[in-house]
């Protein structure tokens, strides 16, 4: 509040005292206005809406340290000059930006400003337009603070940005009278190249950790397996069970083929029986012939 009163304190002071001739221009509108009443409301009288703010300029001097409004207000012909300035939160869409990112990524990047006129006499005493400057400001300083980060920090930081970038704007537009309120980054777009290039090293990355976690269960399995055979080993009649179970297993199955392992001292004790068995049959057929 102090603060507000101070400008108007400094606005009055800055303001020269209007002379002789602008009384009597203003004394002599005030007689016709008189005279021609109530025709004259006709061409005076101006509504203001709630969400604007009417801005007279007399004899080329604003007329009020405050706006009119809402309401209605009163207007000179000839005299005055007025400017009518909204007060509602306007969205401006930055357009595409492609710019080179600190570790020298090209993107491009689409972003979204809002702001509003916050004081509607400095936006048109102290800028000759208020809106095409924020919108020229808002697109440099959105280029020089997304060139100094990279692009990890761009991809990750979106809302960091727009913090950093909309107090900057607040900060260079408060003097014109704009208060900038959101900074919103919408899109951020890579080449094509780089998007592939993306793509192969997340599909590496995520092809190592599947092999990695096949690597892991094997090595868990193994270590499974191994403490299963040293409890079997010490009794033979546990592995005996074990080999039928699997035998029973498989011809559960609908199989046209089963393979049938057998322990090794097994198949070398029935061939040594049946080599020991020829051996005989044909000692026995070379007695008789002879």
């Amino acid at each position: 509040m102090e603060s507000k009163i101070k400008s108007l304190a400094a606005f009055n002071r800055s303001q020269p005292s209007p002379s002789i001739f602008d009384r009597a221009v203003v004394g002599l509108c005030w007689a016709l206005l008189l005279l021609t009443f109530p025709l004259s409301l006709f061409f005076c009288i101006r509504i203001v809406n709630e969400y604007k703010r009417m801005v007279v300029f007399r004899l080329g001097r604003i007329w009020d340290s405050r706006p009119s409004g809402p309401g209605v207000v009163l207007v000179f012909p000839f005299v005055d000059e007025h400017e009518v300035i909204d007060l509602r939160t306007m969205a401006y869409d930055v357009p595409t930006q492609e710019l080179l990112t600190m570790d020298s990524v090209t993107v491009s990047v689409d972003a979204a400003v809002y702001y509003r006129a916050r004081d509607p006499i400095a936006c048109l005493s102290k800028v000759c337009d208020a809106h095409y400057s924020t919108r020229q400001l808002a697109q440099a300083t959105l280029r020089n603070i997304l060139g100094t980060r990279t692009l990890a920090q761009i991809m990750t930081d979106r809302d960091g940005i727009g913090i950093q970038v909309r107090h900057l704007l607040d900060k260079a537009t408060s003097i014109w009278g704009i208060q900038v309120e959101r900074v919103e980054i919408k899109d951020i777009r890579l080449p094509r190249e780089l998007c592939r290039a993306m793509a192969a090293e997340a599909e590496a990355i995520r092809a190592a950790e599947a092999k990695f976690i096949f690597a892991l269960g094997e090595l868990r399995a193994s270590v499974a397996l191994r403490q299963a055979a040293d409890e079997l080993t010490p009794c033979p009649t546990a592995l005996q069970l074990r080999y039928i179970h699997s035998l029973v297993k498989i011809s559960a199955h609908d199989n046209h083929t089963i393979v049938l392992p057998l322990p090794l001292e097994l198949v070398q004790s029935v061939t040594g029986t049946i080599l020991c068995q020829q051996d005989h049959d044909q000692r026995n057929k070379d007695t008789l012939q002879d």
